[in-house]
């Protein structure tokens, strides 16, 4: 298994003017295996230290912030010898050591010449909790599950992932039944790491789904592990609404189908919880479609999406055949996989934020809505091949954009004021 991500941990190895990373992502998407992994690959020796139940070693960092100091201590606990420039150092499940979060910002100032790597899967949770953040002395680097292209280069399918970021190459059109079969896959396998692992050899959807259901099980967990037995059932009532917020026509995410006569400061904490700890992705509505969108932001009205579709899938208690074998699941379940899919690639592989816009009353709402250099541009997610786009269509009269963005299983087809660009090629926008 790849991980295109290795790509920006060379380039931060190679960088002058490096900083400790923090590796951002949820737990089980793979950054111990990454870390690892890069280490092996690049460094001559590797230091790998979970905090994890590790009060010895975090003790090491409770005295003082003295780099030297904390170097020799390590080599002399681990019987290790740390080399600068030549050692990659780890710091996992840092959230459980708060004063291992504080020396990274020593390590800038005082040890530049040490490469270390931070991560911590709930670590989003822990800033939130009073852990001073080193604000401006870190790099930082997230971790998504396997995209499409992960996904793809996992099942030995790399010549076809290597299309996937020009749409108008001929190839996307001429393998389109491949893709779609591959794409039907990755909509019920996700990207999770052990997934997708599992799939890719012994190709069986159930056993696949009974790993999907662990790692939503070990989420919960968390969930108990981490929080007062008071707001548990919030956070839980919050968790377990989203798939059925997400099979609305309007996605806009409602507190009243969380509890009945629910209002946002009933749950406003379990929905920061839940995106501290990387789980969910939430799109803002703007109030206007305009120059920067970030500065027309509704804070009130938003969707909430799940960190992978597979897992979506599977809390969702979702049937596998429907996706194999036909439409009707777009169907049922209103386009939420192909919405949740296409979010997923454009935060894993593009630097755009996405948000969503509608008219008065509704009348009309763009799935997704970029910011593209000068041009705001609205993207349209169609579940199959239907290329009808009258909601675009009233948008693109309205606003006059460049052009808007179809994404469907259509093949990729540019008509001047709307490009039909193939969901396997979102991410190349």
């Amino acid at each position: 298994m790849e991980r295109l991500l290795m790509k920006e941990l060379l380039r931060w190895k190679d960088d002058a003017y490096r900083k400790p990373l923090i590796l951002w992502g949820a737990r089980q998407v793979g950054k111990t295996w990454l870390m690892k992994t890069f280490g092996k690959r690049y460094y001559s020796h590797t230091v790998y230290i979970s905090f994890y139940n590790n009060k010895r070693i975090a003790a090491v960092f409770e005295q003082d912030y003295s780099v030297a100091r904390i170097i020799e201590a390590l080599e002399i606990e681990l019987h290790v010898s740390i080399e600068a420039g030549s050692t990659l150092l780890i710091f996992d499940e840092v959230q459980h050591a708060p004063k291992v979060v504080e020396a990274l910002k020593y390590f800038e100032e005082e040890g530049p010449e040490y490469h270390v790597i931070a991560a911590g899967s709930l670590l989003g949770v822990a800033i939130h909790e009073g852990v001073s953040f080193p604000v401006g002395k870190v790099d930082e680097l997230w971790l998504h599950p396997l995209t499409f292209e992960e996904f793809l280069m996992a099942r030995s399918e790399d010549r076809l992932a290597a299309f996937l970021y020009d749409w108008r190459n001929p190839e996307i059109n001429s393998f389109r039944e491949r893709y779609i079969e591959l794409l039907r896959d990755y909509m019920i396998i996700g990207g999770m790491p052990e997934v997708v692992d599992r799939f890719s050899r012994d190709h069986d959807y159930l056993n696949a789904r009974e790993v999907q259901l662990s790692i939503l099980n070990q989420y919960e967990g968390d969930f108990g592990k981490h929080l007062t037995p008071s707001f548990l059932p919030r956070l839980r009532m919050v968790w377990n609404s989203i798939p059925l917020q997400l099979a609305k026509e309007n996605k806009k995410f409602f507190f009243g189908q969380v509890k009945q006569g629910a209002r946002m400061k009933d749950f406003e904490i379990a929905l920061q919880w839940l995106r501290d700890a990387g789980l969910t992705h939430f799109v803002h509505k703007v109030e206007k479609p305009a120059m920067p969108l970030k500065s027309y932001l509704d804070f009130s009205a938003f969707k909430v999406f799940l960190i992978d579709v597979g897992l979506l899938g599977a809390l969702s208690e979702l049937d596998i055949d429907s996706v194999l074998l036909g439409n009707d699941i777009f169907v049922e379940f209103k386009g939420a996989l192909t919405e949740q899919y296409v979010l997923q690639q454009l935060i894993a592989t593009t630097s755009y934020t996405p948000y969503y816009y509608s008219g008065e009353k509704s009348t009309y709402e763009t799935d997704f809505l970029i910011q593209k250099g000068r041009d705001i541009l609205p993207i349209e997610v169609k579940a199959e091949e239907n290329l009808k786009s009258k909601s675009a269509r009233f948008y693109y009269e309205k606003f006059h954009p460049a052009y808007v963005i179809r994404t469907s299983m259509a093949g990729a087809v540019d008509q001047g004021w709307i490009r039909n660009i193939p969901l396997w090629a979102i991410q190349s926008i």
